[in-house]
């Protein structure tokens, strides 16, 4: 009798656990009705994504409100990333984000423009002491928008622990009661693995689609997968609400070996420097291949990733002779709904008629030790543990160009390249980096230079080489004629570009004095608001200095007239 009530005991303190975050505690940041374009934990670029992503109704300038009390611990303004970020810190222990803001209100607005003028920068990053900027429940805060690296209008909103800065699913402080769901996740594909030499999966040594039927249980039948050795499995999935088409992230995978659990995770929280981790857990060199990103469901090796260490099985199985089995895998949603797919495995001494793909080179990558490779003028450094497995790489170089492998290998932490140019001729070492092909397109490292070498840092392999910039910025596209009034203009812009190495620097000017300008890289937009009060009546002379990465500069000047207007300018529109 005693294992039933371990059982119902332990079993009250997990749901205790889900249960101890605060549900009433917070209100919404926006007044509209709440829909999620990106859900916690999704799957993104390098990262997991680390909060909600709120629908704006397509649009910009919705008004944003303080979740609680409490006081303002951090502003950023970036150019990527979160674009104009406010946090607030409350004193239930809990700080709550709030990204891709058009403008911040108020007290908080006048703190940060002063602090703009004061360092004469656009991007800035502040942290006011606890009694500088304090907020109520529904206070505004600030307008909605699509600063930084957003895709389009929305609120990125978090919810933070303040002593550990782990980010947490905000759908546990109640927000789930906000946002009705009773569909279920949704499956696209199932692929199964060979894992290991001389393992063996529906005659293939290659990761394999496995077909599904969908029943009438709404469930997921897979057809028999025929294996021996060692297989696992991962699956491509997405989940929708009620009233919400978006493709949105899963909360929970489970995997079942008849009947037992022997892997999952939940979507709960993590830490920021653990997010990169997600190119190991996904197939990254499917999603780099045929751009489709599949969760895996297991892993050869246990890395350093929260949400999988709970399990003290691996996911993978063992298909020996006369074994049969029935893997079933759980999707589920935050709030229960649950998509189920069955999978009977069974063993088969059939020899694969697939090879597996692998490429025997000189240069075999042992991911738990440091590595150093040299050839010609090139050498790279990698660290132990820049990789998540041991693999034979491609090293080349040729005519100073370094061939390092391809894309479909997903780096951890940086790797050194370094060029010595002390046999290059005519090298314009002022303006000569380090860059890579991204495509079709060059692109710039931050370059190291001592004496004759030349280093970077990167995360990506590739294609690199040294590239030389010596043509300045663009400054272009006014929104006004030289000697045009604009009484009737609350901004004035103009757009910037740089071919190569990329803007670094950018200043405007009126009549001498420096002026703020809000910078849109994804529409390559220097903007300046008139309600700053810099101009004056009359004619006003405004001058423009862009300067990229290697020094190249190039300065616009014009003028324009405007009448002076003591009514500020709302920004929101």
């Amino acid at each position: 009798m005693k294992l039933p009530f371990l059982f119902l005991f332990l079993s009250a303190l997990c749901l205790g656990q889900r249960q101890d975050y605060p549900k009433d505690y917070f209100r919404s940041p926006l007044d509209i009705p709440l829909f999620a374009s990106g859900s916690f934990g999704e799957l993104r670029g390098n990262h997991f994504h680390s909060g909600l992503d709120f629908k704006t109704l397509q649009r910009q300038g919705l008004p944003v409100f303080a979740v609680a009390d409490g006081f303002v611990s951090r502003i950023k303004i970036s150019e990527g990333g979160y674009g104009k970020a406010l946090y607030v810190t409350h004193p239930n222990g809990y700080t709550s984000v709030y990204g891709h803001l058009k403008q911040f209100t108020g007290a908080i607005a006048e703190f940060v423009r002063k602090r703009q003028y004061a360092e004469k920068s656009y991007e800035i990053e502040l942290f006011p002491m606890a009694n500088e900027l304090r907020v109520e429940k529904g206070q505004q805060v600030a307008f909605s928008g699509n600063t930084g690296s957003s895709g389009g209008p929305h609120l990125h909103f978090e919810i933070r622990d303040s002593k550990t800065e782990q980010t947490i699913n905000p759908l546990f402080f109640g927000f789930d009661a906000k946002m009705p769901d009773k569909k279920a996740p949704m499956i696209n594909d199932l692929v199964a693995y060979a894992v290991g030499d001389s393992s063996v999966v529906n005659q293939s040594q290659r990761t394999i689609p496995v077909s599904l039927s969908l029943q009438p249980d709404g469930s997921y039948l897979a057809s028999k997968v025929l294996g021996k050795g060692t297989i696992g499995f991962a699956v491509n999935t997405y989940d929708t609400a009620d009233n919400n088409y978006n493709w949105n992230g899963i909360y929970k995978a489970a995997a079942f070996l008849n009947g037992s659990q022997i892997f999952s995770y939940e979507f709960d929280k993590f830490s920021f420097d653990q997010t990169r981790y997600i190119n190991n857990f996904i197939d990254y060199y499917r999603y780099k291949t045929i751009n489709q990103t599949v969760q895996k469901l297991f892993f050869k090796r246990r890395y350093p990733f929260s949400m999988i260490d709970q399990n003290k099985k691996n996911g993978l199985i063992s298909v020996l002779p006369n074994s049969t089995f029935n893997y079933r895998i759980e999707i589920s949603d935050f709030h229960g709904n649950k998509r189920m797919i069955n999978v009977p495995i069974q063993f088969s001494e059939a020899d694969a008629t697939i090879a597996k793909e692998e490429k025997i080179t000189p240069y075999y990558v042992k991911s738990r030790n440091d590595n150093n490779y040299t050839k010609d003028n090139v050498s790279v450094f990698i660290p132990e543990n820049a990789f998540y497995e041991d693999f034979y790489m491609n090293f080349e170089v040729k005519d100073n160009v370094l061939y390092l492998h391809n894309e479909t290998v997903p780096v951890h932490n940086n790797i050194t390249v370094t060029f010595d140019v002390s046999a290059i001729s005519g090298i314009n070492r002022d303006k000569t980096f380090i860059s890579r092909m991204d495509g079709t397109k060059k692109e710039y490292f931050t370059t190291y230079k001592k004496g004759n070498l030349f280093s970077a840092r990167t995360k990506d392999l590739g294609k690199f080489f040294l590239a030389t910039d010596t043509i300045a910025p663009r400054i272009y596209r006014p929104n006004f004629k030289e000697g045009e009034n604009l009484d009737g203009s609350d901004t004035l812009t103009v757009h910037i570009d740089d071919d190569l190495s990329g803007i670094k620097q950018y200043n405007g000017y009126l009549n001498g004095k420096w002026i703020l300008m809000d910078y849109d890289y994804k529409t390559k937009t220097l903007t300046h608001y008139f309600d700053d009060a810099i101009y004056e009546e009359g004619k006003n002379e405004l001058k423009v200095v862009v300067s990229d990465k290697m020094g190249n500069s190039t300065i616009f000047e014009t003028h324009f007239l405007k009448t002076k207007n003591t009514q500020p300018v709302e920004k929101n529109n």
